[in-house]
């Protein structure tokens, strides 16, 4: 619809400015107050979308904190999703790290004490048997886009119990603002099967079930209940799994992948992410990841996923497994993965090391030895990049690619601004949490941000678009070769590996494309025509604008 068409309207009165959905606030006109019975309840001025913008904008400048301002602007979004969204269109690259990371880590830490309004569901173990009948809701017939989580692993937080769904409100909030998914298409879900995290159990504030996380088998049970029931309840929807434990984040994502259409954006959106922004720095330094020697602090499922799609990648580019195989080296916190390491899962024994002849192989130990061109952090601990480790990687690569990939930003592995200064400029950096600019050569540089943003909103546009029925390896790998297709280094060697934050919304319609029409490729939705790509995507990109109301 656009704006000039009206909507019929059956609430009125405290029931229409109490829906999010339709609220307008003081942009109700003259005659809508007359029809919904709002003479009273609103004051008597009558505003516009933009005057309200910059309203809300002015005092969510005068905040002190960006915690604050996300408070304010969650509060804006449970009473004005239109009015919320459009002030994210306004300007997105200031307020992307207030409603996402890194400012989200505080949200969900604090998130018991900031709860106000209801939004999304909490479905939990001792209400187990309800699960259908709160799927049921009518007011939900609509959704296509789901992001859930149990909490178990936020961010670099670790257990948050059910203050883990600030991320998939987090998470959908972007799917609209940057992809223009609409957000009564969208249901954020927390899982809520106990917390193991002690200092929450205690907590008199605490809003989740205090309880100890239920165990394995009761665990494996409820995912499966709950894949079955949204299932039923919605056949086509993309399911994204967001902030599980790497105990359960691949072994859930394997398990389901096949039965309906599933994403885990912490080990296929990570991974296309920091695949495509590689592809972007191979630009700059005139290099196929063939060329490359790879360096990943960190061997959980984010680490492993990155592994795994450029080893896909580098076959793609009929680079040989064992030889692509050759050019991986993961460290964990006790050292390199060899085939001696103990308690390797399946992922990680793939990339364990046979030939390792040194020590317990640290992160500064491996680096020495094998010279990598790329060096890639996601371990969660901060300052693990040191000046020796970099200066020593940097001594032996001309355009050393260096990756600190974990957030929030306290836990990043580096520095931008340090990395700079240890490889005299000569860094391909990108990270996982906004910095501010750098100014080198008497010029200051943006820091480009290595944010799933850039992924997880086309991929999910574009599989709404084309109708896809799985999220393929295939379809990451375009997706990865989508945003890649768009780097400001394409086209200028010393230009920035990604587009600005503020061209969210071009860079996701790219991604989208590329991700439908590998779908099609590879048969796993409906046949279309390139021509047409474009008209179904837009059909399901939505704009914060108010509508005319009529009443119904």
């Amino acid at each position: 619809m656009t704006h000039m068409e009206e909507r019929i309207v059956l609430q009125q009165g405290k029931a229409l400015l109490a829906d999010p959905r339709l609220n307008k606030g003081l942009a109700f006109s003259a005659a809508e107050r007359d029809a919904f019975g709002l003479h009273g309840l609103l004051p008597q001025n009558i505003d516009t979308l933009d005057r309200q913008v910059d309203v809300a904008m002015k005092f969510l400048d005068s905040l002190a904190t960006p915690f604050a301002q996300h408070v304010r602007l969650r509060a804006i979004q449970d009473s004005n999703e239109t009015l919320f969204y459009a002030i994210l269109e306004r300007d997105l690259e200031k307020y992307l790290p207030v409603i996402y990371t890194p400012t989200i880590g505080e949200a969900c830490r604090k998130f018991s004490e900031i709860w106000l309004m209801p939004r999304g569901l909490f479905l939990s173990w001792p209400e187990r048997d309800r699960m259908d009948e709160i799927l049921a809701d009518p007011a939900l017939h609509d959704v296509r886009v789901i992001v859930v989580t149990d909490g178990e692993r936020v961010l670099g937080l670790g257990d948050q119990g059910v203050g883990g769904m600030g991320i998939p409100i987090g998470k959908l909030s972007l799917y609209t603002a940057c992809a223009g998914i609409a957000p009564h298409q969208t249901l954020p879900i927390m899982l809520d099967v106990g917390t193991n995290n002690e200092e929450l159990l205690a907590s008199s504030d605490y809003i989740g079930w205090k309880h100890q996380r239920v165990q394995p088998a009761e665990y494996d049970a409820f995912i499966e209940q709950f894949v079955r029931a949204v299932h039923k309840r919605w056949p086509q929807i993309l399911l994204h799994w967001e902030d599980f434990a790497a105990k359960n984040a691949a072994p859930i994502l394997e398990r389901y992948r096949q039965q309906l259409c599933v994403y885990n954006d912490d080990i296929q959106g990570t991974a296309a992410v920091t695949v495509g922004t590689i592809l972007a720095a191979n630009f700059a330094s005139n290099a196929r990841l063939s060329d490359h020697t790879f360096v990943l602090l960190g061997g959980g499922s984010a680490g492993v996923g990155i592994a795994n799609l450029l080893l896909l990648m580098m076959k793609a580019e009929g680079t040989p497994e064992e030889e692509a195989l050759s050019r991986f080296y993961i460290v964990e916190k006790e050292g390199l993965l060899t085939t001696r390491s103990p308690s390797l899962d399946a992922g990680q024994r793939r990339f364990a090391r046979a030939d390792w002849k040194g020590g317990v192989g640290d992160l500064a130990e491996v680096v020495h030895a094998v010279h990598p061109t790329v060096l890639i952090g996601a371990c969660g601990v901060g300052g693990m990049f040191t000046e020796d480790i970099v200066r020593d990687m940097a001594a032996h690569c001309k355009r050393p690619i260096i990756l600190p990939l974990s957030n929030p930003t306290s836990h990043a592995e580096a520095m931008p601004r340090d990395l700079f200064a240890w490889t005299d400029g000569r860094v391909l950096v990108s990270t996982g949490s906004p910095f501010p600019p750098i100014k080198h050569q008497g010029h200051l540089r943006r820091v480009d941000i290595t944010n799933n943003a850039y992924i997880f909103p086309g991929v999910g546009l574009g599989v709404l678009a084309c109708g896809a029925k799985h999220v393929t390896d295939g379809m990451i790998m375009a997706a990865a070769r989508g945003l890649a297709a768009i780097s400001p280094a394409r086209t200028n060697p010393e230009g920035n590996l990604l587009p600005p934050l503020a061209e969210m919304h071009e860079a996701a319609i790219v991604v989208a494309e590329a991700t439908a029409r590998q779908a099609r490729d590879e048969g796993v939705c409906e046949a279309f025509e390139d021509d047409e790509l474009r008209q179904r995507i837009d059909r399901f990109v939505w704009s914060p604008e108010y509508q005319a109301y009529k009443k119904g």
